[in-house]
């Protein structure tokens, strides 16, 4: 009696703690798409790696930050993934399940891109777009090690995101809005410009938020144990 009771408090934990990462992980996207959109108002981008440099040149304490954002993002959207499979599992469990194991492979790699950041700031940082600098990066760039992960992240972020946004669709598992949130994110950035992944960065943010708050409200996180022994599961609420 005291294994299951104490199984059960288990499972709540986890649950509750997935469904704070839920709420938290996108939040850091939505901090780094912001610097991003902040930081290239005036022209600029970060796919060259001249770019990148006079990028971070111009703005590094913003970059560092940016970067820190989305590596904290990355390390919450693990649990976060995790607590979104266990939801949409009975109904939808492989479309969740490849969704997931793509985003979280995604999100490793670009958690291993933005820690590279730091190389491409301290550059900045000391000397700016020099050809030297440029070299350097460009060389990096061009690496396996480099263009293997940064595929991996945009197969994660795109995919990923939206096979799971299908399956939380598909399995009822959240209103239909919190879902679309979801699928929002990988549509407007790629269409969508700076400015939109932005604003797709917020509505993903919103839509895993219902799916957090739908987790720790699922019937397995508020089963409780009455008196006599016997597991109790509390109603959905009307």
């Amino acid at each position: 009696m005291n294994t299951t009771l104490n199984e059960r408090r288990t499972m709540r934990t986890r649950r509750v703690g997935q469904a704070a990462a839920l709420l938290l992980a996108p939040w850091g996207f939505v901090l780094a798409n912001a610097v991003d959109a902040w930081i290239t108002r005036h022209g600029g981008s970060d796919e060259t790696a001249k770019g990148a440099l006079e990028l971070a040149a111009a703005h590094p304490s913003l970059d560092k930050w940016g970067n820190f954002a989305a590596m904290v993002g990355c390390v919450l959207m693990i649990p976060a993934v995790l607590g979104a499979m266990s939801l949409v599992r009975e109904r939808a469990a492989r479309l969740g399940l490849l969704g997931g194991v793509l985003m979280i492979a995604g999100y490793v790699c670009y958690f291993g891109l933005c820690f590279q950041s730091y190389a491409t700031i301290a550059m900045a940082e000391h000397g700016g777009a020099t050809s030297d600098h440029v070299a350097l990066l460009n060389a990096t760039m061009n690496q396996a090690f480099f263009v293997v992960p940064a595929l991996g992240f945009v197969a994660g972020n795109i995919i990923g995101t939206f096979l799971l946004g299908l399956a939380a669709i598909r399995a009822h598992v959240v209103p239909r809005w919190a879902g679309i949130c979801i699928l929002a994110w990988p549509v407007l950035h790629i269409v969508g410009g700076t400015w939109g992944e932005l604003v797709g960065a917020v509505l993903q943010a919103i839509g895993l938020a219902v799916m957090g708050l739908q987790l720790v409200g699922s019937p397995e996180a508020r089963a409780v144990r009455i008196p006599d022994g016997v597991a109790y599961v509390a109603p959905h609420s009307a």
